[in-house]
């Protein structure tokens, strides 16, 4: 019977090249995720100016502020609604184009590569492009509309299109990486289920919701989290297309962080802001695990 282990001859030196190996890595994720993480939830607690003056502790001063700011909950506000506007299309769309391509379209290549391209493409690109598409008076929507008889609204200057056309504009810039996801499980599911639903008699749409629609569960569940997690740290398009206007329509958490910390040279407050934002991503995380963990459960039984 044994009664304790030994290690094997060398294995301690093993153990420090091993070390030696994670080094890098475990010094770099100190230094650029640790540590600023630490730093900044220390400094939430303080009155840190950018200018430097202020760095005295101020306990929960700058937490109290931000409950009670008006603008911090209704940036909170746009960043929830922009999540929910543009996660519900991603997904959709990005399925309906998977399953077209999926059907064995000629020419696939081309069109994986129409779908995926704009993902490719820079945010300044993307945002450049599409403020000329929504020209009031130069742009090609407003010229199609005009011609067909509608109105033609001020696309990015009007409080009630300004989140829509962003949204608008990010469905056409990152449904692409969706698609290849939805894709690739698509070509995984087993031409033999589909053989043996065609002899029981199933046709395309009993097949599409009995076998292909349940087996991407698993992807749709992976790309709805990742989608929130994405459209909650909006900020490259909104900043670009609309600065958070008008009227603060469409002015996300993250932007309001940098306006406070950068424009309002109040870091401490703004670092306050960065952790209640950082409980809320949190909060819906986990929820989003825990209807997903309940949804497995109820598919087992």
């Amino acid at each position: 019977m044994r009664t304790g282990s030994r290690l094997k001859p060398g294995a301690h030196k093993d153990n420090r090249i091993g070390w030696g190996f994670a080094a890098p890595f475990a010094i770099l994720f100190g230094l650029f995720l640790v540590w600023p993480v630490i730093h900044g939830l220390y400094l939430s607690f303080t009155g840190q100016s950018l200018t430097g003056s202020g760095g005295e502790l101020i306990g929960v001063a700058n937490y109290a502020e931000a409950f009670a700011d008006g603008d911090m909950w209704r940036s909170m506000a746009n960043t929830l609604w922009f999540t929910v506007l543009s996660t519900i299309p991603l997904v959709v769309i990005a399925l309906l184009l998977a399953l077209l391509v999926n059907t064995g379209l000629p020419g696939q290549w081309l069109w994986r590569l129409s779908f995926f391209l704009p993902y490719l493409l820079a945010s300044t690109v993307v945002s450049l492009f599409w403020i000329q598409l929504y020209s009031p008076t130069l742009g090609p929507i407003n010229n199609v509309l005009a011609t067909v008889g509608l109105p033609q609204p001020a696309w990015l200057q009007d409080p009630n299109t300004a989140m829509i056309a962003v949204v608008a504009t990010t469905v056409w810039w990152t449904v692409g990486f969706n698609f290849l996801l939805y894709l690739a499980a698509l070509q995984n599911i087993p031409d033999q289920q589909y053989e043996a639903a065609s002899l029981d008699g199933a046709g395309r749409w009993r097949s599409l919701l009995s076998i292909t629609i349940p087996q991407l569960g698993p992807t749709t569940g992976l790309i709805v989290i990742l989608q929130v997690l994405a459209s909650l740290k909006v900020f490259d398009q909104i900043y670009q297309m609309t600065t958070g206007g008008p009227a603060g329509s469409t002015r996300s958490a993250v932007q309001y962080i940098f306006d406070t910390g950068f424009t309002g040279y109040r870091f401490g407050y703004s670092s306050a802001i960065s952790y209640i934002f950082f409980a809320l991503i949190i909060v819906i995380s986990v929820a989003q695990f825990a209807i997903a963990a309940q949804r497995r459960k109820g598919a087992q039984r």
